[in-house]
């Protein structure tokens, strides 16, 4: 099991039930739980409009335009994909597509 904060900034909450942060404990059986995983996980459990996928995912990735933290660090210092989440960590997802 592994322990997390998951926030969804910039109107992303949106996607997500409008709800900006989440307090998830997920399953692992003991093995590594990377930041893929967690967005296999959000996708499935967690995106209730599968139109809203796209919003989010493109090209099985996090969507140009999202900023994506760990732990208040770019994903890209982390190992982005490959990170192993922790027990104790925030991710945050931050849109920086704004309609108008």
């Amino acid at each position: 099991m592994v322990k997390l904060r998951v926030e969804f900034l910039g109107g992303l909450d949106v996607v997500f039930n409008k709800q900006r942060t989440y307090d998830l404990d997920i399953p692992t059986n003991g093995d590594a739980f990377t930041i893929k995983d967690l967005l296999d996980y959000l996708v499935d459990k967690m995106i209730d409009n599968p139109k809203d996928v796209e919003v989010f995912i493109e090209d099985d990735t996090v969507r140009p335009g999202i900023i994506t933290l760990i732990n208040d660090a770019d994903w890209e210092l982390e190992g982005e994909l490959e990170y192993e989440i922790e027990d104790g960590d925030v991710i945050s997802f931050t849109s920086t597509l704004h309609g108008g």
